[in-house]
């Protein structure tokens, strides 16, 4: 059933709580927040005297029985019986309700400053959500249920857990059950070799899977934020085997997992890496135009390396494509970003710098506390308090496969979203040329996820004004990884296309044509069209300047 576009943009506007995860938000940063709050209820005692005493009503109410405060009917963490037929959990639950539903209606009344009132609803739903009931053992009835049935034995197994998570896990729960999962074997298994190797990268070149091939090859650039192999999952899930199927000749970047030695490598040494591995591609395939396609910070590098060559004349790019990127960010795309002060973004970079490289693990930790129900409590309660292990998941898997940036990186990354260095009216300088995606005429192809919380869809849709081509975008209907891992097949796939670009996203979407169907099939068209005529497929990877040094998925995917 296709979604309304209304429920879309509800969605999309309860879900989208991320910014910049870079910077992520800091605990001084939360502490500031309680400190302007605290001045407001001195300053204003009215509105909040108003819900202090809405608030005490309404618990006379839930201990006389007279409350009708209900959770949504779709939160799943109050889905068991006893929360409405035990008297006790009832009023529990209720008087939780209460307290929420009291401290949103002082802030939506009293006079804050809109980014003090954006800022003070995340502290108290973060503050909210860690104290919800079904957070405790006593406070969960399925967990005490768990208890009683399993004699004790899920409380040792949640303990035991627990203490696994301490010892490897830098004290957070595990998301995933990665057991299953073996890293080119079940997973990142696509046919194909390693076919250019530096310090920093591997080239895969993947086997052709049709007899004739199109003529312009397709790199693929990754984020440096986590391995490669998102594009590469199970097969049925796999966006490199769909290309190839749909004659395509791929090729896929495959970054090394950087050390505190590789402290130095920037964003200029990212773009050179990247316009030599190019140079592979068309040697290989003895082509002189290939095209690109990058997502979330791989999609800023690839921003940048195009700018780069067009400042140089150099029109080896044909077409590019750019997902779930955002690269003119703004601290208001979310309630998280209003955390993204001058200061902590000095701090962050002082951070990396000191250590050599943002961490994988700290990087992950800040994506977890943006979204703290689904990524943290969820898994507190399934781990530890019901004793159960988190299920396989090949797409959580990847996601905890992290890996390290280098402090250069991170503070150009920085920079980047600080200077807001891809406007057309900044001058910012970049490999000694001024950075103008005006000048990148080739056609491009533009996706985001309308739940992404992440790269908010509504800040991608502002790339579509920077660049100085023909712009297709389109709206995928799931989140940052789940938007782009929706293939053929998949019964909840859906996507809204609009030719036109209005100033508001909003109206975009308003006029936007729904589709039950994957994105990936009006792209798989839009590539064919710019990837020149058939050809034979080749019978051997790699040439003899670049034969195969390894098979796929080589062995930076490894560190």
């Amino acid at each position: 059933m296709a979604i309304k576009k209304e429920k879309v943009a509800s969605q999309a506007a309860e879900t989208t709580t991320a910014v910049n995860s870079l910077v992520g938000f800091r605990r001084s940063e939360v502490v500031k927040s309680l400190g302007i709050m605290a001045g407001y209820i001195a300053k204003q005692p009215k509105p909040f005297a108003k819900h202090v005493g809405a608030y005490g009503k309404e618990l006379l109410d839930i201990v006389k029985g007279d409350s009708e405060l209900a959770p949504h009917p779709k939160d799943r963490r109050f889905q068991d019986d006893t929360w409405s037929k035990n008297p006790i959990y009832k009023r529990g639950l209720q008087s939780w309700l209460a307290m929420r539903r009291e401290l949103d209606g002082w802030i939506n009344d009293s006079n804050m400053h809109p980014a003090d009132k954006a800022r003070a609803k995340f502290v108290t739903d973060l503050i909210g959500d860690t104290l919800a009931p079904t957070n405790s053992l006593m406070g969960n009835p399925a967990a005490m249920k768990k208890l009683y049935e399993t004699g004790g034995m899920s409380l040792v197994r949640g303990l035991k857990n627990a203490y696994e998570d301490l010892k490897n896990n830098g004290g957070m729960p595990s998301q995933v059950d990665g057991r299953p999962f073996k890293v080119g074997e079940n997973i990142a298994n696509t046919p194909g070799a390693v076919v250019y190797k530096t310090e920093m990268l591997e080239l895969i070149q993947y086997k052709p899977q049709t007899d004739q091939v199109r003529k312009t090859p397709l790199m693929i650039i990754p984020p440096q934020i986590n391995k490669y192999y998102a594009v590469d999952l199970e097969p049925n899930k796999s966006m490199i085997r769909f290309l190839l199927k749909s004659g395509f000749q791929v090729f896929a970047v495959s970054w090394r997992n950087p050390s505190r030695q590789h402290s130095h490598w920037g964003l200029e040494q990212y773009v050179e890496e990247l316009i030599a591995a190019s140079d592979a591609v068309r040697k290989i395939t003895r082509e002189p135009r290939l095209n690109v396609t990058g997502a979330c910070s791989g999609g800023t590098t690839m921003a940048l390396m195009l700018s780069e060559l067009a400042a140089r004349g150099d029109d080896r790019i044909n077409a590019f494509t750019l997902m779930v990127s955002v690269l003119d960010g703004k601290k208001t795309d979310s309630e998280v970003g209003l955390f993204v002060t001058d200061t902590a973004i000095e701090s962050a970079r002082k951070h990396s710098q000191k250590k050599g490289i943002l961490a994988g693990d700290e990087l992950a930790r800040s994506f977890a506390w943006m979204r703290p129900n689904d990524l943290i409590w969820n898994y507190v309660v399934n781990n530890y308090l019901l004793g159960e292990n988190p299920p396989p998941f090949d797409v959580l898997f990847w996601n905890n496969d992290s890996t390290n940036l280098p402090a250069q990186l991170h503070s150009d990354y920085l920079d980047i979203f600080q200077l807001r260095s891809f406007r057309p009216d900044k001058s910012e300088v970049f490999m000694d040329h001024v950075i103008d995606l005006s000048a990148i005429t080739q056609d491009c192809f533009m996706m985001a996820g309308i739940t992404d919380h992440i790269t908010p869809w509504k800040a991608c849709y502002r790339n579509v004004r920077l660049f100085g081509g023909d712009v297709t975008f389109v709206l995928s209907n799931s989140g940052h990884i789940q938007s782009l891992l929706n293939p053929p097949g998949n019964p909840k796939a859906q996507y809204f296309h609009n030719a036109d670009f209005p100033p508001r996203a909003d109206r975009w979407l308003d006029g936007a044509e729904s589709y039950g169907e994957s994105w990936w099939l009006r792209w798989r068209d839009w590539l064919g069209e710019r990837s020149g005529e058939m050809k034979p497929a080749p019978k051997k990877l790699g040439n003899k300047a670049n034969p195969p040094v390894a098979k796929s998925p080589g062995e930076y995917v490894f560190t």
